[in-house]
């Protein structure tokens, strides 16, 4: 009888010292990363099982043993948590904090950028040639159904779910900017309101001036004067990339749809995809009488109200150009 005690007892100190030292090792620093960084990238693929997320771990030189691993996985309960994803695992980050990590699913966000100014075609570019993005290429959306922002998505995200997201977040903000436009607004929908904010995006990257901006604008559609603005006759030509070039006098005068020189009101659709200040501007313009504006030499603009005073800015303006030609190496 003391004998099968004396058993039971030994049994019970390995099955306790194997608990310890588990314990102990589940929680112990794991080896460092290679070549000194800081982390290591693993990707774990939807669908993939413990041993084959263990050993493609052990494989990355994240943890020592796959087969440790998996056990302190399993004996925790583990496995369902388990998430796919893209992971930066640290530097000697233990068995125990790897699960952690794959649990709570703190996949790497990438960034995909969509500039204000950008055309839909531009953007979709951007999105199709985005290598961290799966799905099948995009076709170019509408043009002004975009808003232009810096988008986070994890691997695997697909194309067509960030054109959608670039899509409802304008939508979103067009609708609560919309409820709290000035009144007496000489527009009367949302896609006319994107339209001119298209315009306004492309005359200036100066954000204090783009209300000011958006005021002239609508002072001449008040007045029924035309908008005559360069970069509606570039988007009828080249649908918004650069001419490389200056505007032919033959274009300001041809009949183009988009040719504000030569018709009157809003173009048929907008330019380009605006950003929230230029939707904002044309929604909450300045208060202002003016109704020219004029490139100044320091990146902004000269405004006037009158005919006069614009062609003394434009005379300054034009005295700056030919100064700046003669000082050209």
């Amino acid at each position: 009888m003391s004998r099968l005690v004396a058993i039971f007892v030994v049994l019970a100190m390995l099955t306790g010292g194997a608990w310890i030292w588990e314990r102990w090792n589940f929680a112990a620093p794991g080896p460092a990363a290679a070549n000194g960084v800081s982390e290591t990238v693993v990707v774990v693929k939807p669908g993939e099982g413990l041993w084959t997320i263990a050993n493609r771990l052990q494989d990355a030189g994240v943890l020592r043993s796959a087969s440790l691993f998996a056990l302190g996985v399993r004996v925790r309960r583990e496995t369902p948590l388990l998430k796919a994803g893209e992971y930066a695992m640290p530097s000697r980050v233990s068995m125990d904090d790897l699960g952690a990590i794959l649990i709570t699913g703190r996949s790497i966000e990438h960034k995909l950028t969509a500039a204000e100014g950008l055309t839909s075609q531009m953007i979709a570019d951007i999105v199709n040639n985005d290598r961290e993005l799966s799905g099948t290429k995009q076709p170019t959306p509408e043009e002004g159904t975009l808003l232009p922002e810096t988008y986070l998505f994890t691997r695997g995200a697909t194309r067509s779910a960030i054109i959608d997201k670039m899509r409802d977040a304008q939508q979103a903000f067009l609708a609560r900017s919309w409820e709290s436009r000035a009144s007496g607004l000489p527009f009367d929908s949302p896609l006319k309101a994107v339209t001119l904010a298209s315009v306004v995006e492309k005359e200036t990257a100066i954000p204090e001036e783009r209300r000011h901006i958006a005021a002239v604008f609508i002072n001449r559609l008040r007045l029924g004067m035309k908008l005559e603005s360069d970069p509606t006759v570039i988007y009828g030509i080249s649908r918004g990339y650069p001419l490389g070039r200056g505007i032919r006098a033959s274009e300001l005068q041809a009949p183009s749809p988009y040719n504000t020189y030569a018709v009157a009101g809003l173009p048929p659709a907008p330019i380009c995809n605006p950003g929230k200040d230029s939707i904002a501007a044309v929604l909450n313009p300045e208060q202002s009488a003016d109704l020219y504006f004029v490139a100044d030499g320091t990146g902004g603009h000269a405004f006037a109200a009158t005919k006069s005073d614009h062609d003394r800015n434009v005379a300054r303006w034009r005295r700056i150009e030919s100064a700046s030609l003669r000082i050209r190496p």
